[in-house]
Order: C-alpha cells, then sequence, then structure tokens
C-alpha cells in the first residue's frame, strides 16, 4: 500500500552525504568484527583538550542550561570577534556575528538568506559535498567552476570568468579546501575579490580549516580586500582546529542586517545551539592555545607522510596539500581495469573494493564533483595510516 505522506521536491532531489554514508558502512563492518582502516570522516582523531571540556562540566554544575539569545551569548561573540581579528585582521562587532549549531548551520543560513530561486553560486570543483546541496534546497543553480590543472588546485579569476554569466549572483569559497587541501594565495583572492565587486557578487567564504596550513602557506581572508567586508560571510567554527565536532558550534560574520536575516531564520528552525556547548567554545578560544599547535604539527606529521607513501602505490597520485587534513587522490590510470573481480569504472568502484577486500574505507570523489578522485584524511593516527596505505596497495598489487 502507498503511503498518503508525500515528499516535498525539495527533499526528493537531495542526496545523502557520501561522507557519512561512507563513515556508516565502515563503522557496520567494524560491528562485524572487521578491523577496518576509516579513511573517511572528517574530523580529528584527537580528543576534546580537557581543559575545554572542564569548561562544560562547570557550565552545567553553574546552572548554564537553559535558553540562551538565538545568536549566542554575548560573551561568546566577543570572542569570536577578537579570534577573527587576529586571524583575518577584520573587526568585527558582536551584531555582526551568528552563533549556529556548526558550520554547516552557518552555511545553511547564510545560503537561505542569500540565493533566491534562479540564482546561479559558482562552485568551484572538487566542492565540499552539502554546498551543492544547501544551494538546491534554496532553489539556486549551482554553478561548476573547473580549475585548470595548470593552477595547481588553486582558484583563480580565469577560472571563474569561464562559467560566470548574467545569472551569476555569489561565489563560495573555501580555503583551506575540502577535499583538496588546496589554499587559495592573497594575489589570487585580491584579483577574485576585484571581480567579485565589479560583478556585485555575494562571496561565502568557508574557513574552518583556516588554522591548518602547512608549507608556509598563508591562510588569507576575501573579506579583508577593498568592497569585500560588506559583501562576505565569513563561515567558521571550532571543530577542527580543537577537536570538538561533536560540540557543533560554527559561527558566522558578516553585516549586521544579513546576521539579523539569518537570525531570524535561525530562530525558526533550531533556536539557539547547545548553551553547554557554548559555554565550552568560549573556553576554546579565550583559553590556552599551544594545544591548537601540537594538533597542528602532528597533523602535519601524518600529511608528509601519507603523501609521499601515497605517491609510491602504482596508478595514484597526489599533490601534497598546503592545508586541511586530507589527501585528494587521482586515481585516473585504473579507470578500466579490474580489481579483485571489480571493473574501475570510477572512484567509487575502487573504494568498494578497498572496503570489501581489503578493510579500507575512503571517499569517492563522486559527491565532491570529480569521480577519478578520491579522498583520503589523514586526521588519524601514523600507525593507522600505514596500515591502511599498505593495504592498499597490496589489493592493488594483486592485479
Amino acid at each position: 500500500m502507498q503511503s498518503p505522506l508525500k515528499l516535498a521536491d525539495r527533499v526528493r532531489q537531495l542526496s545523502p552525504s557520501p561522507t557519512m554514508a561512507v563513515d556508516s558502512k565502515a563503522k557496520a563492518l567494524v560491528a562485524q568484527g572487521r578491523d577496518v582502516v576509516n579513511f573517511g570522516a572528517g574530523e580529528p582523531d584527537f580528543d576534546t583538550p580537557e581543559h575545554i571540556r572542564r569548561a562544560a562540566c562547570e557550565a552545567i554544575e553553574h546552572g548554564h542550561t537553559r535558553y540562551t539569545a538565538v545568536g549566542g551569548i554575548i560573551a561568546l561573540k566577543n570572542a569570536i570577534c577578537d579570534r577573527l581579528a587576529l586571524d583575518t585582521g577584520i573587526k568585527y562587532t558582536p551584531d555582526e556575528i551568528l552563533v549556529s549549531v556548526g558550520a554547516k548551520h552557518s552555511l545553511y543560513n547564510a545560503i537561505m538568506a542569500l540565493v533566491q530561486p534562479g540564482d546561479g553560486v559558482l562552485l568551484p570543483v572538487p566542492y565540499w559535498v552539502t554546498y551543492p546541496e544547501q544551494i538546491l534546497l534554496a532553489e539556486g543553480v549551482v554553478q561548476p567552476v573547473t580549475i585548470s590543472p595548470s593552477h595547481h588546485n588553486e582558484l583563480t579569476v580565469e577560472d571563474l570568468l569561464v562559467v560566470a554569466n548574467d545569472q551569476t549572483k555569489g561565489l563560495i569559497l573555501n580555503s583551506p579546501s575540502n577535499p583538496s587541501g588546496a589554499v587559495i594565495s592573497p594575489k589570487s583572492l585580491e584579483a577574485i575579490a576585484k571581480l567579485a565587486v565589479e560583478r556585485d557578487w555575494f562571496v561565502i567564504s568557508d574557513e574552518i580549516y583556516g588554522r591548518l596550513v602547512y608549507d608556509g602557506a598563508e591562510q588569507a581572508s576575501i573579506a579583508r580586500f577593498p568592497g569585500m567586508r560588506e559583501r562576505t560571510v565569513v563561515i567558521n567554527g571550532v571543530s577542527k582546529a580543537y577537536a570538538m565536532t561533536g560540540w557543533r558550534i560554527g559561527y558566522a560574520a558578516a553585516p549586521k542586517h544579513l546576521v539579523a536575516a539569518m537570525s531570524n531564520l535561525q530562530s525558526q528552525s533550531t533556536s539557539n545551539p547547545t548553551t553547554i556547548s557554548q559555554y565550552a567554545a568560549l573556553e576554546a578560544l579565550t583559553g590556552p592555545q599551544e594545544i591548537v599547535g601540537e594538533m597542528h604539527r602532528e597533523f602535519d606529521r601524518r600529511r608528509r607522510f601519507a603523501a609521499s607513501r601515497v605517491n609510491t602505490i602504482a596508478g595514484l597520485s597526489v599533490v601534497s596539500p598546503k592545508g586541511a587534513f586530507y589527501l585528494w587522490v587521482n586515481m585516473s590510470p585504473w579507470i578500466g581495469k579490474t580489481v579483485h573481480g571489480r571493473l574501475i569504472q570510477t572512484a567509487d568502484d575502487l573504494a568498494l573494493a578497498w572496503l570489501e577486500f581489503a578493510d579500507v574505507s575512503v571517499v569517492p570523489g563522486t559527491g565532491f564533483g570529480m569521480p577519478e578522485y578520491f579522498r583520503i584524511s589523514y586526521a588519524t593516527s601514523l600507525e593507522r595510516l600505514s596500515t591502511g596505505l599498505d593495504r592498499m596497495a597490496q589489493l592493488l598489487e594483486q592485479v
């Protein structure tokens, strides 16, 4: 019997997150007793630092368990302003800050507040899997931007001009990038900023990995360039730098009229983020910062090891990333070949082969807009990286 509950078109067109789907499959195999090396999840493997956990306990003991203002407590907003001033050089005021239930929620609020039906939004490829889905929810039009191979994963004005048209109303930037780890240089950002001002585009700048850059790369915010502060939404949060993914605290910095609109939207969906998590985030931003440097140095060790090891595996290649904690691996030489009885047509097929026959989980690039690539998260120990990469190589050696 057919259910009388008919789904709305807006949800019928959505695709589930491929990163979460792979993670769920890997965890299901672990539940069966298999030793799966999981390179899928985009979260640090470190515990949340002790002083942050303690602040959450103290918040409970002090009775901070009630509703707060929809957009967050004022102390946290002030701390975010201070952090943004340090990281971007831009001074914001508390009424230009909205605290949300994770950076993904901040992105959703921004896109829903800015994108009208039919608006084109430029989206550099590869992109994080959630961006196109949220644009579609707002009834916008995804305008994928292919980055020229000669630009080495770094977006340029030339790439944007190939796609931009009269329908284009905005641009989503993600630097450092998930999944490629690419960092857009200040020089390229300045040129993109000039184009955005000239074309009257809004820019949503996802800077969640901004404190995880390597090899002397400079993390810059496009909002710092002339004419951009008033047309940019800066997205960030505490999940990646402070190992606080499950605490669900993200934030947006934008002109106050836009923040007010986003806050109204949030008031009719989630209301305030979890009060206890807000106090933990306050401690993260204002407390000792040494632990951030320690985690960064460990990520850097893993990055160098993993990139070097991948480039020794036949048919795989990776450009060493400048930021985040992912490797974006090209597997195109394997297309058309057979691995353990499976014809490889895309990275999805190779990922399934590794999961089923080598107990290694990676995320295929189809959901990121590039089916001939896959993503490896090196947010795991050197020992597990070594084990997983050896298993991947061994399976391919059997061909």
